[in-house]
C-alpha cells in the first residue's frame, strides 16, 4: 500500500467497528464537508429568497457530487483496509455489507 493509500485509513478494527483516518484525511473529509455544509446554507437562502428553479437545481446537483466524492474517498479507504482486514480474518460478511452499502450509495 502506497503512502497515500495509508493516508486514507490506516486500520479498522472490527471487534469496535471504528476507523482510524489519518488526520490529513479527516481534515480533508471535514473541509469537504464543511462546503457541503455552506453550499446547503445557500441553497435554503436561494429557496428562501424565491430564487430562479433552474439555479437552485443546479446547486442541488452540485451538492450531490460533492457528496459523490465524500462517499467515494471513505469507500475507497474502507475497502483497501477495513474490508481487506475482515476478509484476512476469514469474515466474509464484509462482502454483503460491502454490497448493501453500495447499492445505496448508488441509489
Amino acid at each position: 500500500m502506497s503512502s497515500a493509500e495509508l493516508n486514507i485509513v490506516q486500520s479498522c478494527h472490527t471487534s469496535d467497528r471504528n476507523s482510524h483516518h489519518s488526520e490529513k484525511t479527516k481534515q480533508n473529509l471535514q473541509a469537504r464537508l464543511n462546503r457541503i455544509d455552506g453550499q446547503i446554507r445557500g441553497i435554503k437562502g436561494m429557496v428562501e429568497k424565491d430564487a430562479y428553479c433552474d439555479d437552485v437545481l443546479n446547486q442541488i446537483a452540485a451538492v450531490q457530487s460533492a457528496l459523490n466524492s465524500v462517499g467515494r474517498i471513505l469507500l475507497e479507504g474502507h475497502m483497501k483496509s477495513c474490508v481487506i482486514e475482515r476478509i484476512q480474518e476469514g469474515d466474509n460478511t464484509v462482502i454483503d455489507e460491502l454490497l448493501t452499502t453500495m447499492n445505496k450509495l448508488m441509489k
